[in-house]
């Protein structure tokens, strides 16, 4: 008997031991990122009687027959989801904000209207030098803030595809990490410390990686992991990629609209979610914006140079064209010259004070309005960043949600494991007060005579 309660004493002092040491390990890392709290399942010892019977069983103590890591799957796929979709949304925002902002500063409605309003001004007394050079310089900055406009909407485009194509070379990193994670897990042994810290590692990687696209996870019973990236063009199958110790490469492509493609092992491949998706949603609208600004700027160009040829100029010229270029980026002004500007019909003599010509003008602009253009052009974007706003906050939100249940379960409460402590401490000291007890009795048997 006296061994019996020896060998139940030291079962209970080992899993005491292992306890205390998962708890002091929970303690430890409490403000780690990433770390999942443990703890030790312990279960009975149990072995055949003394009379070897099937049914004579008797207990024998307790041993630690795991270390348990406290995360749901669910809960952890769930905060990747939420949080991949929250990350396209920011992108998106971000970049469609940065566009925004592009257009405002510029201040092309600006210098429109103030271009519109040096001709009407004009009309009041067409020989005037004074007022001929007011619209000379309200052109050429309308033409600058076009160039401006312009150049700011590139930087933005150019930021978000520097930002995509850094997206895609952290993809390939982290897969990279996670195929030497799995083969890792796969030489790791059960329920050790080893294991358990390469599950962290494994699934900080993946939260790591849904940012950057909506990735679907297959967990493999060593713990190793097979993700699927996006989907595939067409429904076609999507190569994983992370299969065991295996990666396949992304890349990324640009058009020459300045939009960006994924591909994943050479196959086109579409993402729905993750800060990449949001980049390539806000370049696709970024390429509207400009493509709606250079439309503005060229029919500007056409409607002035119309006019202008239907005109006579201050000093009895034939009216020639008074802007150049076909877009946003090459509109400029052809000359400085006052006297240039056609405020007079056709046939008129020099000095002529008739603003027929300019009226005509004034009326082509009209029609054509630029700056009711321009104001949609801005009221465009600033509405679909206010939309994509309101879709990030929500997000956010259930992003938060589900990130708060996860740690709910997974977070370490100091205030439990330091009860544990205890717990633990006086389950290590009964079970050497029960070695010392056994002891005793042992040393009393051999002591009768």
């Amino acid at each position: 008997m006296g061994s019996n309660l020896l060998s139940i004493g030291l079962s209970g002092a080992k899993a005491a031991r292992t306890a205390l040491d998962v708890t002091a390990q929970n303690i430890a890392n409490a403000g780690t990122d990433g770390y999942v709290r443990r703890s030790a399942g312990l279960a009975e010892v149990s072995a055949t009687g003394y009379h070897s019977t099937i049914n004579d069983v008797s207990l024998s103590g307790v041993r630690v027959e795991r270390v348990v890591r406290n995360a749901d799957a669910f809960r952890q796929s769930e905060v990747r989801r939420t949080g991949s979709d929250t990350a396209r949304a920011d992108a998106e925002v971000s970049g469609l904000g940065n566009a925004e902002a592009a257009l405002e500063q510029s201040g092309v409605y600006p210098a429109i209207t103030a271009f519109e309003s040096s001709l009407q001004k004009l009309q009041e007394d067409p020989t005037d030098t004074s007022l001929r050079a007011s619209v000379i310089e309200a052109t050429r900055t309308m033409a600058a803030t076009f160039q401006i406009a312009s150049r700011q909407l590139d930087a933005v485009g150019t930021s978000l595809r520097f930002q995509a194509s850094d997206g895609a070379a952290q993809v390939n990193r982290i897969a990279g990490e996670l195929a030497r994670t799995n083969l890792r897990l796969a030489r790791a042994a059960d329920a050790s410390s080893d294991q358990t810290a390469l599950l962290d590692q494994r699934d900080k990687l993946l939260g790591d990686l849904s940012q950057y696209g909506d990735i679907a996870t297959s967990l493999s019973a060593d713990g190793s992991v097979t993700v699927t990236l996006g989907s595939a063009a067409a429904g076609a199958p999507t190569a994983p990629l992370v299969s065991g110790g295996n990666t396949v490469a992304m890349a990324m492509a640009t058009a020459p609209d300045g939009t960006i493609s994924f591909t994943l092992d050479g196959a086109a491949l579409s993402l729905s979610g993750g800060s990449m998706a949001g980049q390539a949603l806000a370049l696709g609208k970024l390429d509207q914006l400009k493509d709606d600004l250079d439309d503005l700027a060229a029919d500007i160009v056409t409607t002035v140079n119309a006019a202008q040829a239907n005109g006579t100029a201050r000093d009895g010229s034939a009216g020639a064209g008074l802007l150049a270029g076909s877009s946003a980026a090459t509109i400029s002004l052809v000359t400085g010259d006052p006297a240039k500007i056609a405020t007079a019909p056709a046939g008129a003599p020099a000095g002529s004070r008739d603003p027929a010509n300019l009226g005509a003008l004034r009326a082509a602009l009209a029609a054509a309005s630029p700056a009711g253009r321009m104001d949609a052009i801005l009221f465009d974007v600033s509405a679909t960043v206010s939309g994509r706003t309101v879709t990030r906050d929500a997000l956010t939100a259930i992003s938060d949600a589900a990130r708060t249940a996860l740690i709910a379960q997974t977070g370490v409460d100091l205030d439990t494991e330091g009860v544990n402590l205890v717990r633990y401490q006086q389950a290590f000291q009964a079970s050497g007060r029960v070695i010392q007890v056994a002891s005793t009795l042992f040393d009393s048997l051999l002591q009768i005579r």
